[in-house]
């Protein structure tokens, strides 16, 4: 019977919550529900979303900590999350700007249409590795210099905001023009968005160990290191003096690779292994 009484309670109480909800309550939810929503696919296009990651880890232990009482880190982690808010302030300041720029450049009318779409197969996939490999190859017997950047998890928003947006398959001769040593955009970086070339003439950070690198490194391979050491992004380098081929990724830059050996890191980087998502499938299961 306690146990009846006890549903019963339940059950009476969510009723009457449900009765008392006007037209303005829903309002105002639907409303915060979209807010937050448009923030978070804001976010996504930048590598603020990294540090959210990062943000939300803390909060899982703050929690377990109050849970747990334990002293030591109880006391850590409140002084820790009392300057919590300056430090995101700070750390989002570049991230915080463009948006509200982006918001304010964004009609209301096409807000939410404005939906990302992203291409998943195998077989736009495989049409993309083998078009950067082709292109990379003939860059190579020309000696064209090209800097080419796969984007990963951490999206390059802030990267590609102020670039060409071209949004083409990738193929040799377009990889050929845009790289060309004449033309407007090779000095720029090309960014490769789901499997497609998304932007060119695109500007990348610094390395911050630029002191440790060969001195015989141009600008494109030092930029080439910056950008994996500031994302988790492919990068493919092409000399201009040598024609060598190189990638850089996680800070490091891996040299003298060929046409083949490029290819094998494409199929095991690239977003959309199939290896690679068939072992997250297991873990999850797990």
């Amino acid at each position: 019977m306690e146990v009846l009484d006890y549903i019963t309670d339940i059950l009476q109480n969510f009723v009457r919550i449900i009765m008392s909800v006007n037209f303005f309550d829903i309002l105002d939810i639907l409303i915060l529900t979209f807010l937050v929503y448009y923030i978070i696919k804001l976010m996504r296009e930048t590598r603020a979303m990294q540090l959210l990651k990062g943000i939300f880890v803390l909060i899982v232990i703050y929690v377990v900590v109050q849970i747990c009482q334990l002293k030591a880190m109880s006391f850590l982690m409140e002084n820790f999350l009392q300057v919590g808010i300056l430090a995101v302030i700070i750390v989002f300041q570049p991230e915080l700007r463009r948006i509200l720029e982006k918001v304010g450049r964004t009609k209301v009318t096409t807000i939410a249409l404005n939906i990302e779409q992203s291409d998943k197969s195998n077989n736009a996939r495989d049409i993309a590795i083998k078009g950067i490999a082709d292109a990379c190859g003939t860059l190579h017997d020309t000696k064209t210099g090209a800097l080419i950047v796969i984007e990963r998890q951490t999206k390059l928003g802030d990267i590609t905001e102020k670039s060409h947006v071209i949004n083409a398959d990738p193929n040799p001769e377009l990889f050929c023009n845009l790289f060309y040593n004449k033309a407007p955009l090779h000095d720029g970086a090309v960014i490769i968005r789901n499997n497609r070339v998304y932007a060119a003439g695109c500007f990348l950070p610094n390395t911050t160990k630029d002191q440790y690198l060969p001195s015989e490194l141009g600008s494109r391979h030092r930029a080439a290191v910056g950008m994996s050491e500031n994302s988790d992004a492919l990068v493919i380098v092409v000399s201009e003096e040598t024609g060598n081929i190189s990638v850089a990724m996680d800070g490091q830059l891996t040299r003298d690779l060929n046409k083949e050996s490029l290819t094998n890191i494409l199929k095991s980087k690239m977003p959309g292994n199939p290896a690679q998502e068939k072992k997250k499938l297991r873990g999850k299961k797990r």
